[in-house]
Formats: C-alpha cells, sequence, structure tokens
C-alpha cells in the first residue's frame, strides 16, 4: 500500500487574487482531516493494476521517456484513475482521488499566503529551476517534502481531483468541505507539468481536463479519509 502523510483538519485561505479569474475571490474554507499519498501512483504501481485487473495501457505507454519504475504514472484519464482507485482499495482503506480543496490544504503544507508548496520561491532541485519543456517527467522521490510531508506536489505533473470544474465556483462554494458542483464538462486538476513553460504551479492555480482524454503530463495521487 502507498505511504500516506497525515493532512489535519483546519481553516485555510483558498485562492489568490495574483492568478486566473477562477481564483478569485479568496476565501475561507474549512477542510477535515484525511490522508494524501506522500507520492503520485508511480508507472511501477500502475504496471502492478494492469497486471492483475487488465484494462488498456495509459497513452505512451511504451515511450522510453515513461518507462521508469520510479517516475509518476501518466497518460492516464480520470476514469483510469477511478478504476485504480477503486482496485486498489480494501476493506477499511479504501482510497479515492482528493477534492480540489483537498489538494490545495495538503499542497500549502500548513501556511496560507505562500506561493508555492514551499515557499515563495522555487526551490533549487526543480529541475531547470521550473522553467521547461523537459523531455519527460523526473523521478517522484526528487526533491524535499512539503510541510505535509509530500513530494512533489504542485510540479513535474498535473494531479487529477475528484470533482468537477467550475471557473465561477468560488463565488458560491460552501465553506465547509467543498466537493465542487454538482455536473460539468471537465474534471479538475492541480498543479504542473513537465512538458510546460512552468512546470511548477502556484498553489492556488486551477486547471480541468476532459475525463476522458489520456494526456501524457496528467497523472494522480491518492487520498483517504481518516
Amino acid at each position: 500500500m502507498s505511504e500516506f502523510a497525515i493532512i489535519p483538519p483546519g481553516w485555510f485561505l483558498m485562492g489568490s487574487d495574483e492568478g486566473q479569474p477562477s481564483e478569485r475571490p479568496v476565501h475561507r474554507v474549512w477542510v477535515d482531516g484525511f490522508r494524501m499519498a506522500v507520492h503520485p501512483v508511480t508507472r511501477a504501481e500502475y504496471a502492478g493494476f494492469l497486471d492483475a485487473a487488465g484494462g488498456e495501457p495509459p497513452r505512451e505507454w511504451d515511450n522510453p521517456a515513461f518507462r521508469r519504475d520510479d517516475l509518476p504514472v501518466v497518460g492516464v484519464s480520470w476514469h483510469d484513475a477511478v478504476a485504480y482507485c477503486a482496485w486498489h482499495s480494501r476493506p477499511g482503506a479504501a482510497v479515492r482521488l482528493p477534492t480540489e480543496a483537498e489538494w490545495e490544504r495538503a499542497a500549502r503544507g500548513g501556511p496560507d499566503g505562500q506561493r508555492y508548496p514551499w515557499g515563495d520561491e522555487v526551490p533549487d532541485w526543480v529541475p531547470n529551476r521550473g522553467r521547461g519543456p523537459l523531455d519527460g517527467p523526473w523521478p517522484v522521490t526528487r526533491g524535499t517534502p512539503n510541510g505535509f510531508g509530500l513530494y512533489g506536489i504542485g510540479a513535474n505533473i498535473h494531479e487529477w481531483c475528484s470533482n468537477w470544474h467550475d471557473r465561477e465556483f468560488y463565488e458560491r462554494a460552501p465553506a465547509v468541505n467543498p466537493v465542487g458542483p454538482e455536473e460539468g464538462r471537465r474534471r479538475a486538476s492541480r498543479g504542473g507539468a513537465w512538458r510546460h513553460a512552468l512546470t511548477l504551479n502556484r498553489t492556488a492555480a486551477r486547471s480541468s481536463l476532459d475525463p476522458s482524454l489520456r494526456y501524457t503530463d496528467y497523472g494522480f495521487r491518492l487520498a483517504r479519509s481518516r
């Protein structure tokens, strides 16, 4: 089973006045305590799922840039990620994708107002100081963890979240455990990605994608309710 870090319950300021309109307004949110995987799901872990459950391999599964066991799995759709969660769950230890609010709470590592999960500056360990595109993702163990003990969150790959995406949701979002709109066309995602001009995203930056698409800069990280 994956290693998980405890994310304590608490209030935090979600969103930013610095970014896109969809990040506004900054609003106070309560998130119950939960657990977040220390690393994104790796290629080796996903290979075990394919061997046991079958199914279609991710996009460009045989591309040498994505074949190391310690790389994050990429080329998975939202539906693929949900299927992996169902397979990986055990009695008393069900896993799932995090909500967008849980993801941002976990990525912040505790303090509000910082641009990135590790502070206001790009850490030295981020390849090329966050300038891309790169030739592929880097190993999930690279770097130092944020304040909650999470590696690589906010960088390297976009990470699928559980909820639908709505650019205007923050204007009416509930203050306690928001789970996103009831319906939509695109699923929420968070984090920077290796094939973009900036491989590290601000913690509050939002993104989304059609849940059926498999892009080679999309992966996922597991969450568990406490």
